[in-house]
């Protein structure tokens, strides 16, 4: 295959598998989107899910969170892990969009990387997923997929994510992130590979003769 017939395939493959993406994070606005993404650093988003209610019930906006004692915001987040680092960001942001931005949570990368806590991924996931700008979120299940389907010899996410978009039609990146995370995690894990039972790696490994449309195992 060449890469762009490789690219095409790819597209094809996770748009069969997952035509819905929806944002496994749960939350009703950017706000609570950011709190969660920031959560989501080296934690899985199943754990998150299951922190966040009890946050957002004490405070679900920045006004509400910035009166919050660090403390307590720690006690909840603690099971998501770095929870001294995330509560003492949480507050200090929510006090910044109160004082800076009216309350609102801005609309432009460079303005969401200066926020504590929020990084260049964070910041791509708000801008994707509450705004609707493209961006294309690279962590490091991405990148390590992208390496292994041999879309990117880069050595780090940044690198990943700029031969990602290159590769990639912009008006789908946002939707293609999260198809990337969903079948890499059914499909693709990182530990009890098998190519053969990989709709994408048994066909770009050779190991399929022909390609017709997967059959999904679940609805």
């Amino acid at each position: 295959m060449t890469k762009k017939e490789t690219v095409q395939f790819i597209i094809h493959t996770l748009e069969h598998f997952y035509p819905e993406t929806p944002v496994p994070l749960t939350h009703k606005d950017p706000y609570t989107l950011l709190i969660a993404v920031l959560l989501s650093a080296q934690c899985t988003d199943e754990r998150v899910n299951k922190v966040t209610p009890a946050l957002f019930l004490l405070a679900d906006n920045p006004d509400d969170m910035s009166k919050v004692e660090v403390s307590a915001i720690e006690d909840i987040i603690r099971p998501c892990g770095l929870s001294p680092r995330k509560s003492k960001a949480i507050s200090t942001l929510s006090s910044i969009l109160m004082e800076k931005y009216d309350g609102q949570v801005p609309q432009t990368f460079e303005d969401l990387e200066t926020l504590p806590g929020v990084g260049h991924k964070t910041a791509s996931v708000v801008m994707a997923q509450a705004f609707g700008v493209p961006a294309f979120p690279v962590d490091t299940h991405i990148h390590r997929l992208a390496q292994r389907w041999k879309l990117t010899n880069g050595k780090n996410v940044e690198q990943t994510e700029k031969d990602l978009k290159r590769l990639f039609p912009k008006d789908i990146w946002n939707k293609l992130h999260l198809q990337i995370i969903f079948f890499g995690r059914e499909y693709c894990p990182a530990r009890g590979h098998d190519v053969v039972k990989c709709p994408v790696c048994k066909e770009l490994s050779g190991k399929s003769e022909k390609f017709s449309s997967p059959t999904p195992t679940k609805n």
